[in-house]
């Protein structure tokens, strides 16, 4: 196996001009005769053989649908923040600025300050009605009750974590949640939901929430970042897209 990889990392370089990249027959022998400074040996061998790209590659979803929430928290300025089981790189970069409370179906093994853990069921949340009033729940409520995570099988799921976050949120409270939006909403079994636009605002508005922002992050970078109350030409286009949703609890109901 190792041989096989040499041969296919000494191809790959033939095939690059002397001045892109450094030969491996050139590097060992560059590499011997400074052993001082670092073991070489082929045993630790890593080739990687594909990241020699023009541009940064990114997962789209994932990279900006943290930095609008972060955008959206900043405005709060809570005096702390609890999330449900979105990416950690959310809560772990936000809990330098703000106090943030994580919870998950499977708790991660965090140690940062300002930051803690615990475990949580969103179809059976913990917390007192109308107790938490700042709250994100990103790229998570299409996921539930579908088993991917361990979690049981039920084709409401999503119908019941929605209720409960819903249900905690305090009066006037702020809710941060972020699906999959496409122009038709359809199950990927058992990955994911994917919602439309008009299916989320109205299972919220069931609850007694308002939609305060809605910004799209379409799948096809050609479209744009983070594009804030996206046309209804551009949603149609979406078959995987990712909705931002910033839905508030009015005090009056």
């Amino acid at each position: 196996m190792l041989k096989y990889w040499i041969n296919k990392i000494k191809n790959k370089l033939r095939r690059k001009k002397p001045v892109q990249i450094l030969g491996l027959d050139e590097f060992v022998s560059a590499a011997k005769k400074t052993e001082t400074r670092f073991i070489f040996s082929e045993d630790d061998y890593f080739p990687c053989l594909d990241d020699n790209t023009n541009s940064t590659d990114f997962d789209r979803h994932y990279i900006y649908h943290p930095a609008w929430a972060a955008r959206i928290v900043r405005q709060i300025n809570p005096e702390f923040h609890i999330d449900i089981s979105s990416t950690l790189h959310f809560s772990s970069i936000l809990s330098a600025f703000v106090p943030v409370k994580f919870y998950d179906y499977r708790p991660a093994n965090l140690v940062l300050d300002n930051l803690t853990s615990e475990r949580a069921d969103l179809t059976n949340l913990h917390f007192q009605t109308e107790s938490v009033h700042s709250l994100s729940c990103m790229h998570t409520v299409e996921h539930i009750g579908l088993g991917r995570y361990g979690d049981e099988i039920d084709y409401d799921g999503d119908l019941k974590a929605i209720r409960e976050l819903s249900r905690v949120l305090a009066l006037n409270g702020n809710l941060l949640f972020v699906t999959p939006i496409g122009s038709r909403a359809r199950i990927y079994f058992n990955a994911h939901r994917v919602y439309t636009l008009q299916l989320i605002s109205d299972l919220f508005s069931k609850e007694g929430l308002r939609l305060k922002e809605f910004t799209l992050i379409p799948e096809n970078y050609e479209d744009g970042g983070l594009v804030v109350g996206p046309s209804p030409e551009l949603l149609n286009k979406q078959t995987y897209g990712c909705g931002c949703f910033w839905f508030i609890k009015d005090g009056h109901r």
